[in-house]
């Protein structure tokens, strides 16, 4: 890949602790001095689709017929690819999205083919951990799922990073998130942060 920066994909399933984890990695590699630049998947589709005059608001974007909805996903890999070109860019997105028909990619082939991840981070918990923390939080409205949906969530999304890292070279690393020991986490992100900075500097 002839690009300076790079594309490192960070997911997990809800209630997870992705958020926690991503904000966490990323404030330590700023303060070594290293550029990042965070992006939502979800968010750069919506600023596209505004932009284009599509929807006005997320919940719009859903109703989106699939063609236009593919475009917009589409176009949003190519701005996070371009935003790669000088840094690390970090995307915060999902493996798996679980809808009523059944699990839908986040990175299906033409977004993949556009993004060019070169890490594909999937962040893990226990099952009944994820369970217990989806429950105690009253500012979302998660999924229900049983502890052996969840399970089954992530084991998915194993597969799906696989088939995802077969069609880009992108590399695939586990992160498991403890309970109590999101700092552990936040360090194995950092030491690919570090990798990733090293290499670019060498002009790897």
């Amino acid at each position: 890949m002839s690009r300076k920066g790079a594309v490192v994909v960070v997911t997990g399933v809800p209630g997870v602790g992705k958020t926690t984890v991503i904000d966490n990695a990323i404030e330590a590699a700023r303060k070594e001095g290293m550029k990042i630049t965070l992006m939502n998947y979800g968010t750069v589709m919506l600023e596209i689709a505004k932009a284009k005059g599509l929807v006005e608001n997320r919940d719009q974007m859903r109703k989106l017929p699939s063609n236009i909805q593919r475009e917009v996903q589409k176009l949003a890999a190519e701005k996070i690819a371009d935003a790669a070109k000088e840094g690390i860019v970090v995307v915060d997105t999902h493996m798996l999205i679980n809808t009523p028909e059944g699990f839908l990619p986040g990175i299906p082939a033409w977004v993949a083919e556009s993004l060019k991840p070169n890490v594909l981070i999937l962040i893990e918990a226990d099952p009944e951990e994820i369970k217990n923390r989806r429950r105690g939080d009253e500012s979302r409205e998660r999924d229900v799922q049983s502890v052996e949906e969840i399970r089954l969530h992530q084991e998915m999304c194993r597969s799906t990073a696989a088939a995802c890292a077969t069609l880009t070279g992108a590399t695939i690393v586990i992160v498991p998130n403890r309970e109590g020991k999101v700092s552990e986490a936040a360090e194995k992100i950092l030491k690919i942060f570090r990798g990733i900075a090293t290499k670019t500097s060498e002009g790897g």
